[in-house]
């Protein structure tokens, strides 16, 4: 396991004991961090959780990450039915794997305290079409969940995704949806959103919206980044964006590398401050491809070893000047603040606001 206060390199960067001891102090949030790509492996440890080895949990504990939100979308023509076998399969993994692996549920458990070994598992969905009724946010909330993305790239029962060319807005029953996960304190996220749901999801929400993953549009014009309006809607409500280190939405034209990663945290920082950015990586931990033992083309980022991808970050910042506070919000804090918000003990429903509010 990586020694916290050591330095040492990557290629192309060098981390120093700064950046190494800041990132062991923090408790280092992903909000898109995937287990793994390797979809066979991760339904074998759903299936035998005791095949989930010391060396599978030393990889993932060796990135730095203390809570993992890997958080997928179910594209069975079943939403609902994949959505329950999805968190019952993660469910089974957290029983099965006690000493390695802890729920994040609650606002407490966002803190863990600096003896606690095991890691973080925050359950939710990229989409929220299992949702087919309202009465079903509470259902999954009791199962786990814990954050929901309102559309994924197509426009479904809620609203528009980033690729709808119609840009719709949030639908009745999205602004429904939107006010149950309010009440029982499940996260919206609309990472992949349009931008007229995203802004109507603001606005009928009374609790903050999270933008998990994606990165700027003033730096990339890529429908799945986000405006500046958007972003400072987002961040006006308490919310946070995590950015994310996918290439085409870190630079394009042309390869992308850690400075281009880095400007995105920046711009987010100089547009509505330092508290409202965050990591949302949208990657697993190191992006290889186990059939050529490659990091797969569409996550490969010049100077960025995603694997050590948080110590990368950390000393990014620490070059541009960022003070350690800072940074300790940005990899971790922020998302920690907006998600206690959320969790918080659960709303009347006079209190959340009306069930209604936004134009199909």
């Amino acid at each position: 396991m990586l020694s916290f206060g050591r330095a040492f390199a990557l290629p192309g960067v060098e981390i120093s004991t700064r950046a190494v001891e800041l990132v062991g102090r923090s408790t280092v949030l992903d909000m898109l961090g995937l287990f793994t790509l390797d979809w066979p492996r991760l339904y074998g440890w759903f299936r035998n959780p005791a095949s989930f080895t010391e060396a599978d949990f030393q990889k993932l504990k060796e990135t730095g990450v203390r809570i993992f939100h890997p958080a997928v979308n179910p594209r069975e023509a079943d939403a609902r039915a994949a959505a329950l076998q999805w968190t019952a399969d993660w469910n089974r993994l957290l029983d099965g794997q006690p000493t390695r692996f802890r729920r994040v549920e609650s606002p407490a458990d966002l803190t863990p305290g600096p003896a606690e070994r095991r890691l973080g598992l925050l359950i939710g969905f990229q989409d929220s079409t299992h949702f087919r009724t309202v009465d079903d946010v509470a259902l999954f909330h009791r199962l786990g969940q814990r954050v929901s993305q309102l559309t994924y790239n197509a426009r479904n029962r809620l609203g528009s995704g980033c690729q709808d060319p119609h840009n719709g807005g949030l639908t009745d029953f999205g602004a429904q949806v939107v006010g149950a996960m309010n009440r029982v304190g499940m996260a919206v996220d609309v990472s992949h959103c349009g931008d007229r749901t995203s802004l109507d999801a603001v606005a009928a929400s009374s609790r903050p919206v999270l933008i998990t993953h994606s990165n700027c549009r003033a730096l990339v014009r890529h429908p799945r980044c986000k405006s500046d309006a958007v972003i400072r809607a987002v961040a006006k409500g308490g919310g946070v964006m995590g950015i994310t280190v996918v290439p085409a939405f870190v630079r394009q034209p042309g390869p992308a590398s850690l400075a281009d990663v880095l400007d995105h945290f920046e711009h987010v920082a100089r547009l509505v401050g330092v508290e409202h950015v965050g990591i949302g990586s949208d990657t697993d931990v190191d992006a290889v491809n186990p059939a050529t033992r490659r990091v797969r083309p569409l996550y490969a980022v010049a100077g960025l070893t995603l694997s050590r991808r948080i110590f990368a970050l950390t000393e990014g910042l620490l070059r541009r000047g960022w003070s350690d506070d800072h940074i300790t919000l940005a990899l971790g804090g922020n998302f920690e603040r907006a998600l206690g918000e959320i969790w918080r003990a659960p709303m009347s429903p006079a209190a959340a606001g009306p069930l209604v509010g936004a134009k199909s």
